[in-house]
């Protein structure tokens, strides 16, 4: 598809170029042939005073720089009255022509899709000089666009399509590190993401983040039908559209709706694994959450019934606690625990029992309206814990003035949950794993990390013990036996140990969390680690440095410089343990 399309949008272009100003050039054509014709055919004198015709290419000649307004004069030899009045003529032609075509030139560059065909080729030609990895994203809303940023910082290179121009437009002042490809096009044509590169030799994943669950649908089967091996990320909130998408390969599926409900799900249930997730996936910097843990037991009152209300209704009463639900069009009004009604009216309020509640979710897809239902429900009952959908960005303060416990931002749930499984899949592996662990192993890692770090978590980050990353380390593990707590003393002093915590190891398809200082590595180990900055580069000499894991391994002093060991007598033996 890549090479084919960029000689058809050429041709394309062109030929939408030649079809607009083929009007314009055949009357410049004709003006020109014209006025050379009739500057040959009227006769001039010479210098003797014979009559003489100018030859073709003196007329040709005489009218390029007059045409021009260059205007080097009249030649061979001064014209006669006729010439110089079939020159007067051929002037003002020549004006009006140009005129024209300047004109109809001016309307093509205005033109919208002529400039779609410039953006188009301009779009092609781009992405197929990429010489590095870079990521599809389809939909640049809010979700592509938070991605967007984190991406790039953490420098992975961005290929955008998105069918809003404004959207793409964003592209051009976003203060990105590199530039960021952008295309006008509906991504529900396979030809689109064609020209977008999906075949691309280092396009390395897909990013469906359209706005329309059936668009992503669609990107997701033209993955798994063009390239099967590329890796994509699908978003929807639609539980049969994830079904669908399921069945062709097998893509990630982010529901904002489902993990929120999971969410809740688990904070109900094991708030300690809710609190260390949440302080994980804040990133570096961010402080211990302590979050106002939802109520377990007693009534909730759900306010819309649409696919959130669904979704955070089944987990609520999956959990145990009742529900009782309240919307405009509920779809079964003789279902218990459901009020067909405005919940806004006070009338309504009353009948779903607020006074008696414990836990209010405005969830309809109308900031204000939800707005609107969190300053009533709390007005009846100060005492609820209260959840709130926000649908658009630009209400962020809105909803940090009304103080809820819980927030749903769709957009922030699945930029997160992405940015999580791109920028560092072990974290991504560990929270997937880390809630059949328990609450109570939660709760103590939670105090390990206290000690280690301190109530800010420090740096994430994954190594290999591979000859690459860690080629120090690496022949001490082909050798004999090594100790993730022999790995983590300090190379100052390997009585101490370091301050990072390992979070996970990975070997193979087995993962370990948490695991303790007896384990034992091998080459080709995965381990996620956090701890603090300095620590971390301490590490990294560990690994890269063969003194220091000399002295750290095996509290053996070897000549760090190469003079200063051969002086010495002291040459470490790569398989020496």
């Amino acid at each position: 598809m890549g090479g084919p399309a960029r000689t058809a949008e050429t041709s394309s272009t062109i030929f939408l170029i030649l079809r607009r100003m083929r009007a314009p050039l055949i009357v410049l054509i004709v003006i020109f042939a014209v006025s050379v014709l009739g500057l040959t055919l009227i006769p001039g004198r010479d210098a003797a005073g014979q009559p003489v015709r100018m030859g073709f290419f003196d007329a040709f000649y005489f009218m390029s720089y007059t045409a021009t307004t260059i205007g080097y004069g009249e030649l061979p030899q001064p014209f006669t009255g006729a010439q110089r009045l079939w020159a007067i003529a051929t002037i003002y032609l020549t004006v009006i022509g140009w005129a024209y075509a300047i004109g109809s030139l001016l309307t093509l560059l205005q033109d919208r899709a002529f400039r779609q065909a410039l953006a188009l080729r301009r779009f092609t030609r781009t992405v197929a000089r990429l010489r590095e990895p870079f990521l599809l994203i389809v939909g640049y809303g809010q979700t592509g666009e938070l991605l967007g940023r984190s991406l790039d910082a953490l420098g992975r290179r961005l290929v955008v399509v998105d069918v809003v121009p404004e959207r793409v437009d964003r592209l051009d002042v976003e203060s990105y590190h590199a530039d960021v490809p952008g295309l006008v096009a509906d991504a529900a044509n396979p030809h689109t993401l064609g020209v977008a590169g999906i075949e691309h030799p280092h396009c390395a994943g897909v990013l469906a983040l359209a706005d329309n669950d059936e668009v992503n649908l669609l990107v997701a089967m033209t993955a798994a039908l063009i390239r099967p091996e590329l890796p994509v990320i699908a978003r929807t909130v639609s539980p049969a559209i994830e079904h669908r998408m399921r069945a062709f390969g097998s893509p990630t599926v982010v529901n904002p709706f489902d993990r929120f409900g999971d969410h809740l799900r688990l904070a109900l249930r094991a708030p300690a694994s809710y609190q260390l997730m949440s302080w994980l996936v804040r990133g570096p910097g961010a402080e211990l959450p302590v979050p106002d843990p939802p109520p377990t037991t007693g009534r909730w009152v759900v306010c819309g019934f649409g696919r959130f209300g669904h979704e955070l209704t089944e987990d609520l009463r999956a959990d145990g606690l009742e529900v009782t639900v309240i919307d405009l069009d509920p779809g079964d009004p003789g279902e218990p625990g459901v009020i067909a009604g405005d919940a806004s009216e006070p009338e309504v309020l009353a009948r779903a029992r607020l006074a008696d509640a414990v836990g209010f979710v405005a969830g309809t897809d109308n900031d204000t309206t939800n707005l609107s239902l969190i300053a009533a429900a709390r007005q009846v009952n100060p005492g609820l814990f209260l959840a709130a959908r926000q649908n658009r960005p630009a209400n962020a303060p809105l909803f940090a003035a009304v103080d809820v416990d819980w927030l749903l931002v769709p957009a922030e749930v699945t930029a997160r949950e992405i940015y999580a499984q791109l920028s560092t899949p072990l974290l991504w592996r560990f929270l997937q794993d880390m809630p059949a662990r328990g609450d109570d192993w939660a709760a103590r890692l939670i105090e390990r990390l206290r000690g280690e770090c301190g109530a800010r978590l420090g740096s994430v980050w994954k190594v290999t013990l591979t000859d690459r990353e860690a080629p120090a380390v690496v022949p001490s593990l082909r050798a004999g036996r090594v100790r993730l707590g022999d790995l983590l003393n300090s190379p100052q002093d390997r009585s101490r140990p370091l301050a990072v915590v390992p979070l996970l190891l990975l070997r193979g398809t087995e993962a370990v969390l948490a695991p303790g200082g007896d384990a034992t590595l091998a080459p080709g180990d995965q381990i996620l680690f956090t701890g603090r900055s300095p620590d971390r580069r301490y590490l990294l000499d560990t690994m890269t440095n063969r003194a220091v894991s000399e002295y750290v391994l095996h509290g053996r002093t070897v000549p760090a410089g190469w003079l200063w060991q051969r002086l010495t007598g002291r040459v470490p033996d790569r398989g020496e343990t």
